[in-house]
């Protein structure tokens, strides 16, 4: 953990300062994954059934949980616990409902209407991971979207424990979701069999969710297969920014950065400020904070990965920040408001001290499920739209073709395009022998 002055860096330091860690689907992990989806493809749920061994230690029963498996699961959650994951739902439903698209129809000229139509996904696969800690939150923010796109088919698969359970709090959310079909995998041999089918999983056409390093490479190598599946956006460790300036509540910001960096040893954390007494602060009580908190074998690499970055301005700190591009950033200023419209390159933001990240992570309503690794520059969280395609329509009268054809003539003879031009020219004739006779 440190505390650097942006003024005083060169080229150099600014860039190593806002490094990430290598990226997460390197050369090795490719090659690993690589060879569990070969190993899928040959030899379907046995290969799944010897992963969970190998991986896991774990000899797995029924690959899909049972109607008794999710009522035990339910009946397990505290009803506190219940009561959570239900108001979650119905925010996120809620904030996800208002997503949904309108179809466009319109005519460009007279007798040229152009349509923009919308389609579910007819089979979309959801990944809620279960490693360090099962996410129930990931599953609401992936099912819920995917029935309000109203795709026929939706699949969950999330890692087994070590009883060859599936997380029962994973269950629950996933029931409340309306989600009736669960198997009991993770890892790359999950992203395989989603994406390719087994004998006992259905093939899906996109996927969804996130996951460690082999599951991110395989998603990206099954995505890059035209037999395989999409994958829904860039994914690496999590990571967070707070442009803060000297009003702010120093514990808040420390608590602010701790939350993401217990989620990897890689995630990152960075701060923002032009007060260098408020980085002292929050310095300070990081370093208050950490023993109370229980993944302390995660924070000790994770540490290594926080910047306290004192700026001249709050200009300068949009500044970094837009150039960084992180997955969630929170402003705590006086004004936070007033710095969102220079605001582009961020998964989320979040605005004063009384919006902490989690909030997105768990129940406001937006999506948590959100673009890493600088993906912000060009990507956006996930929402409705994602679970569906458009599909653009156009009909044509007479009238419409008599007006229009010729300029779709000319364009096509300009690109040296004769079959073009002679699929619009043999209408253009019959209408012209018509109206002459």
């Amino acid at each position: 953990m440190q505390i650097l002055e942006w003024q005083d860096l060169d080229a150099t330091g600014r860039h190593a300062a806002l490094a990430r860690a290598p990226a997460a689907a390197n050369e090795a992990v490719l090659k690993q994954a690589q060879t569990i989806i070969a190993t899928v493809r040959r030899d379907g749920d046995a290969a799944l059934r010897a992963y969970a061994r190998e991986f896991d230690g774990i000899e797995l029963g029924p690959l899909q949980v049972t109607p008794d498996e999710f009522a035990q699961g339910q009946a397990s959650v505290p009803a506190d616990a219940l009561a959570a994951i239900r108001t979650a739902i119905d925010n996120v439903r809620t904030f996800h409902r208002a997503q949904l698209p309108a179809a466009i129809a319109l005519d460009t000229q007279p007798g040229v209407r152009c349509e923009r139509i919308w389609r579910p996904l007819r089979s979309v696969g959801l990944y809620v991971p279960a490693g360090t800690a099962p996410l129930p939150s990931t599953a609401i923010m992936l099912a819920v979207p995917a029935a309000l796109a109203g795709c026929p088919q939706r699949i969950l698969c999330t890692p087994a424990r070590a009883d060859g359970r599936a997380d029962p709090g994973v269950l629950a959310a996933a029931q409340l979701c309306g989600i009736e079909t669960v198997f009991k995998i993770g890892g790359a041999q999950a992203i395989a069999a989603l994406a390719y089918g087994t004998a006992t999983i259905p093939k899906v056409a996109k996927i969804f969710g996130p996951g460690n390093r082999w599951v991110t490479a395989a998603k990206q190598l099954v995505a890059a297969d035209a037999d395989g599946a999409a994958l829904d956006l860039p994914a690496g460790p999590s990571e967070v920014c707070v442009i803060a300036d000297d009003s702010a509540n120093a514990d808040y910001v420390a608590a602010d950065l701790l939350a993401q960096a217990e989620h990897d040893t890689l995630a990152q954390a960075i701060l923002l400020t032009d007060s260098a007494a408020l980085a002292q602060r929050v310095y300070a009580r990081i370093g208050a904070r950490i023993p109370s908190l229980s993944r302390q074998r995660i924070l000790a690499a994770s540490l290594d990965h926080i910047r306290l970055i004192v700026v001249a301005n709050l200009a300068t700190a949009v500044e970094v920040a837009e150039l960084y591009a992180p997955e969630h950033l929170l402003i705590q200023t006086c004004a936070p408001r007033a710095l969102l419209t220079a605001i582009s390159t961020a998964g989320a933001v979040f605005l004063g001290p009384w919006s902490p990240e989690p909030m997105g992570d768990y129940c406001s309503g937006t999506n948590h499920v959100l673009p890493t690794y600088g993906h912000a520059r060009a990507c956006s969280g996930l929402s409705v739209t994602d679970f569906m395609r458009s599909m653009s329509v156009q009909e044509l009268s007479a009238d419409g073709l008599r007006g229009l054809g010729p300029v779709a003539v000319t364009l096509a003879r300009l690109e040296g395009l004769d079959a073009h031009a002679a699929a619009v020219e043999a209408r253009l004739t019959s209408l012209a022998a018509g109206a002459a006779a």
